[in-house]
């Protein structure tokens, strides 16, 4: 089978209180950025889409599915790894003096882009493209998600020990192969050609 991974499109910055947790939908390009890959993807054969429950994530596959007639799946265990925070700054937004910016300058990146641990969330992206892969057997899935879950889930195929060594566009796609017998295997990373217009160098 294979899994189609595609990041989501640029979301707005947002701010909720503390004790609660960030989740904000698309900008207007990020909605532009969902149009686009969803007209791209549509004559792909998927037969299933997935989609993180967060909802950047999930308006990021609306297009798709509203075309293609398909409901969408949604799970927890492709959240990204900051679903938690109660501050989401889109990384082109961030200026010095940012407060999520600090988080990228502390000593041990680790804790702070994997709060509940590195090795949970590696658990819990792995459960869910393993669930994704064993109920979709010989199909094509396309599954919208997030840059950390994409960049920890490839380096694991790829064994590749940084997950910081992979990175992703909005709405860029990712290709993995995945046979019955174990084997998986990555077959592209961060195609954007059908974005390039709509992201910003």
């Amino acid at each position: 089978m294979e899994l189609i991974i595609v990041r989501h499109g640029r979301p707005v910055r947002q701010e909720v209180p503390e004790g609660r947790s960030a989740d904000p939908d698309l900008s207007e390009l990020g909605r532009r950025q969902a149009e686009a890959t969803a007209e791209f993807l549509v004559s792909e054969g998927i037969d299933h889409i997935a989609s993180s429950s967060m909802l950047r994530a999930a308006s990021t596959a609306a297009p798709l599915a509203e075309r293609l007639a398909k409901p969408v799946e949604t799970l927890d265990d492709l959240r990204e790894s900051d679903h938690r925070s109660n501050i989401y700054v889109p990384v082109e937004e961030m200026t010095r003096d940012d407060p999520v910016l600090a988080l990228y300058s502390r000593d041990n990146i680790h804790d702070s882009i994997f709060p509940q641990g590195y090795e949970e969330f590696k658990g819990r992206v792995t459960r869910g493209f393993e669930h994704l892969i064993g109920a979709n057997r010989s199909k094509t899935v396309a599954v919208f998600c997030h840059a950390m879950v994409t960049a920890v889930y490839l380096q694991l195929v790829l064994g590749i020990a940084d997950p910081f060594k992979v990175t992703v566009d909005y709405c860029g796609i990712s290709r993995v192969l995945a046979s019955s017998t174990g084997k998986r295997s990555v077959q592209s990373v961060n195609e954007t050609f059908h974005v390039r217009h709509l992201l910003e160098r």
